[in-house]
Order: C-alpha cells, then structure tokens, then sequence
C-alpha cells in the first residue's frame, strides 16, 4: 500500500483525487495540505511515498516544493506527481525528476496508470538499493588474498587476479597474472574459500571469475567455451550452462 499526500488548496480537487486514489485499493492518504509549510511538515512527520502535488497554490508554486525534494539523498526520495490543471510546467516537472503530471479534471484510470507507475518506480529503487546493500555487503566478506601451498612455499594471490582454477593432469592449477601455478589444494576446497567472491564452477574440472570473462564460444552439443582475459579457453558443460547464461545475461 503507497502512502499519500495530496497538496492542494482547493478542497474539493483535494477530495475527488483522495477518492479515486482510494479506489484504486493501493493507496493509503496519510495526509492533506493546502500550504507548502504544511506541506513539508508532514511530509517529515507522516514519511509518505509519494506526493501528488499541485502546482498553483494560492500565492505559492507547488515547484518550490518540488525542487526541495528533488535535492535530498537518494535514501529520503519521495516519488512526485503533479496534479495540476496547468500543462505548460510539464517539462520543468519532469527537469525536476517527477514521476508524472497528471492534468485535471482527474480521470479515474488516468490516476490509476499514475498508481501503477509510481509503485513500479518505487518497486524498481528498492530492488536497486537491495542489490546495491548486497554487493556491499559481498565485499565486506569477500576474500581479497587466497593463500595456496606452491611446492614447499605459501603464497598470497590477490583474487581479482586470478582468472580460473582448474584440475588438470592431476593436479589444481590457478591461472593468475599471465601465470599457471600448479597447487596442493584440491578443487573443492578452494571453491569453498572462494564463494563470496565471483567464482563459478562451469565444469567438474574448472572454476572460473565471471569478472575475467572477456568472450562466450559456442561449442558442440549446446555448449560453450569461454575466452578468460589472459587469453586462456575453459570449457563450460551443459550442466552448468543454465545457470551461468543467467548470471552473465546471455
């Protein structure tokens, strides 16, 4: 359910768009106010989503109010839709980031496309910041250095500079900064190191960084090479191919 203010100074537009927003079943009217002053106080007090605002209001512009708005942190953003009787300020509406501009007389489905529009855009900002507080969090926990057993010698290679990790002829070989070393680690233990990092086993044999992936091969049998940054090959099977066309958007 979206939260509401309306801001209007003429009671009876107030009312007939508290009613069609009322019916659209997805909206609450957490407040109302005929003056910016009013306006602004409730709006830190009730912390609605979105503002249906009009712009001609008694001896003030509904535009000043707009622009405050528009200037706070991404994390204060209230979604703004004018409605207004007024179409000449459509292109500063939208200068300052609305969302809509809705004209009156209101028109009960054209307030519900605004309803609809402004839960997607409110839907999408939170999937971003959800995604955004994820990747931080990623980050925070991600390993940095791998440690791995070389011949009788422990070594510390940065992970964003490795490119794959695979078990050939016997043996766990890391591809890293244009180099192959041959290590004691088997396959699975690494992979378990590395998982909050942008690893991903496309084969029994491999573990690849999706970040050094520079081209997708097709292949036989609908599958597929991928061509590393150092200029390596690492096949990928039919298994794990699913998963990572859905991690790399192929």
């Amino acid at each position: 359910m979206l939260k509401a203010l309306i801001v209007d100074d003429e009671p009876l537009a107030r009312d007939e768009l508290a009613y069609l927003l009322r019916r659209t079943g997805r909206v609450q009217i957490v407040g109302e106010a005929d003056r910016l002053d009013t306006a602004l106080r409730l709006l830190a007090e009730l912390k609605p989503d979105v503002v249906f605002l009009d712009i001609q209001l008694a001896e003030e512009s509904g535009m000043d109010m707009a622009r405050k708005l528009s200037e706070q942190s991404p994390e204060k953003k209230v979604e703004i839709v004018f409605a207004t009787a007024y179409d000449e300020y459509a292109l500063q509406a939208f200068e300052l980031n609305a969302s809509d501009y809705v004209l009156k007389p209101f028109e009960e489905s054209r307030i519900k496309r605004s309803v609809d529009k402004v839960a997607r855009l409110i839907e999408l900002r939170e999937s971003r910041e959800a995604a955004a507080s994820s990747r931080a969090t990623l980050r925070l926990d991600r390993l940095d250095r791998l440690p791995v057993s070389v011949d009788d010698r422990i070594m510390l290679l940065a992970v964003d500079r490795i490119d794959y990790i695979g078990f050939e002829d016997g043996k766990t070989v890391i591809a890293a900064d244009d180099k192959v070393y041959r290590v004691n680690e088997p396959l699975s233990t690494l992979e378990r190191k590395l998982e909050n990092s942008p690893f991903f086993r496309v084969h029994r044999a491999y573990i690849v960084n999706l970040d050094a992936v520079v081209e997708i091969q097709p292949w036989f049998h609908s599958t597929c090479n991928l061509i590393m940054r150092n200029g390596s090959s690492v096949p990928v099977s039919r298994t794990y191919l699913k998963e990572l066309k859905q991690l790399l958007g192929f």
